[in-house]
Formats: structure tokens, C-alpha cells, sequence
């Protein structure tokens, strides 16, 4: 088993930037890929962003690109997705997950095994 504890979410203005943490524990050695996700009200939970936790390759979707960044610190087991230019659709409770996805389904909620609880991230305009 993994456990995923997310922390840094809060209420922000649009513009403003967050940095959003993630720390592993358990049997991490098991994971390849650390992933956020976010879940807005009404709406089904979408993929932001992954990282390999060897290789340190990233993926992103369309619309944050260019906005944010997702790294990790393997020495702490944790990762973080810095949030610049944030926008108020931006606004969601956002996810960690942990998993071995093939890297065509990098995006994909069912190739995760390992979720976090969410941390809240509402973005005023």
C-alpha cells in the first residue's frame, strides 16, 4: 500500500500562484508514476498533471501548460505541482494519485492505484 497526503491548497485571486504538495509513504518503491488530478463541482475528475518518479519525465494537460509545473524531491517522497497565473476554472479539489501506468494512459484516472484525500484550490475572479 501507498498513502498520499496532499497539502498547500487554499482561496487565491486570479493571477496569484500556489504550490500544492504531495508526500508518499508505504511501499513507494512499488509506484513509477506520481499524478494530479482535479475534480471541479459537477464535473468529472480530469488529469493536470504526471511526473516518473526515476526518470523525471513530465506530461501535462493542454491547459495548464505553460502555467504550471509539476516536480518531485525523491530524497522527502514528495511531489509538488507549482501554480502560476491561476484562473478562476481553475477552481477544483485536487488530487494526488500514484500508480504504474503505461504511458499511452498516462492520463487516465483507472491506471492508478493510489489516491490522496484532496486539497481544495478556489480561484477568484
Amino acid at each position: 500500500q501507498v498513502q498520499l497526503v496532499e497539502s498547500g491548497g487554499g482561496l487565491v485571486q486570479a493571477g496569484d500562484s500556489l504550490r500544492l504538495s504531495c508526500v508518499a509513504s508505504g511501499r513507494t518503491f512499488t509506484v513509477y508514476t506520481m499524478a494530479w488530478f482535479r475534480q471541479a463541482p459537477g464535473k468529472e475528475r480530469e488529469f493536470v498533471a504526471a511526473i516518473t518518479w526515476t526518470g523525471g519525465m513530465t506530461y501535462y494537460t493542454d491547459s495548464v501548460k505553460g502555467r504550471f509545473s509539476i516536480s518531485r524531491d525523491k530524497a522527502k517522497n514528495t511531489v509538488y505541482l507549482q501554480m502560476n497565473s491561476l484562473k478562476p476554472e481553475d477552481t477544483a479539489a485536487y488530487y494526488c494519485a500514484a500508480g504504474r501506468p503505461l504511458e499511452r494512459y498516462t492520463y487516465s484516472t483507472r491506471q492508478y492505484d493510489y489516491w490522496g484525500q484532496g486539497t481544495p484550490v478556489t480561484v477568484s475572479s
